[in-house]
């Protein structure tokens, strides 16, 4: 048997110093991907494509500069759409506290886009805007066949043809998180408001809880709205106080925490395992 010392070994001991081994080096992390752009799904189908852009626009712009949000009817489109800012840095931290919010009653899955809009080309590189255009144009013009959506809805509509409509399997029921669970934030979501309130008077009430900041209401969209404090304090004091408050002496509204998903999911898992 040879009596050679690895290499590493050998000139750790020549140093007096402790050998490290080869597989405790860690590799330096890649930096996570980010754009300007957000990519949203899940939305819900049955709101009117105007009603949804507002909402999204309205839920957004607490992050910063919302320049632009797409959103489309047709069957390829349909329950999605594309939210773009000023910086990828706003874009960043809206995904983090917003991704899973239930909007519409449905959790919003959110990515970032891998290409940037056409917004984001007109602010931020202008010169090359119509460049950008007219590559993004070819390039929906040469896929219009190829895209793996649309052959999956292509075959779909096919198969549909042939065989009648497919019969779809029973949907499990959504788990909702009890309100008192969600963890706070500043900005507080509103439902169930009646069709005739405005904004004075969510003002005015919600004006009685210090470190009030802005009330957003949605336009063709009475009956939500967006309430942001300066601070987490301050938006769970008046929360707690205006939840299921009749506004109208009859309807009572809901107010829940905007809720950032993975605080949400944390104290989920620990709710249901303490009731097991």
């Amino acid at each position: 048997m040879s009596d050679a010392i690895p290499a590493q070994i050998a000139t750790a001991s020549t140093s007096n110093e402790i050998p490290i081994p080869v597989d405790a080096i860690v590799p330096p992390q890649e930096e996570e991907f980010a754009s300007e752009t957000l990519y949203i799904q899940n939305l819900n189908e049955k709101i009117r494509i105007d009603v949804l852009k507002a909402s999204l626009r309205g839920l957004f712009k607490s992050y910063g500069e919302v320049l632009d949000v797409v959103a489309h009817n047709n069957l390829r489109m349909r329950g999605q759409a594309f939210v773009s800012f000023a910086s990828a840095d706003i874009a960043k931290k809206a995904l983090k506290e917003v991704k899973g919010f239930p909007l519409y009653s449905k959790p919003m899955q959110i990515s970032f886009a891998r290409t940037r809009s056409d917004a984001v080309v007109k602010r931020l590189d202008a010169e090359r805007y119509e460049e950008h255009k007219q590559r993004r144009l070819a390039h929906k013009k040469t896929t219009r066949y190829t895209n793996p959506l649309k052959q999956k809805f292509r075959a779909k509509r096919l198969a549909a043809e042939t065989d009648g409509p497919a019969v779809a399997a029973p949907k499990r029921p959504a788990v909702q998180m009890p309100d008192e669970y969600l963890p706070p934030n500043k900005i507080l979501f509103l439902q169930n408001l009646p069709e005739s309130v405005s904004k004075e008077q969510l003002m005015a009430l919600f004006s009685q809880y210090p470190n009030l900041h802005e009330v957003r209401l949605i336009a063709n969209k009475k009956d939500i709205a967006f309430v942001e404090y300066t601070d987490e304090g301050s938006a769970t004091v008046a929360k707690d106080a205006l939840h299921n408050y009749k506004l109208d002496g009859e309807n009572k509204i809901k107010v829940m925490s905007l809720l950032c998903s993975h605080c949400a999911a944390d104290v989920f898992f620990k709710i249901t395992f303490a009731r097991k």
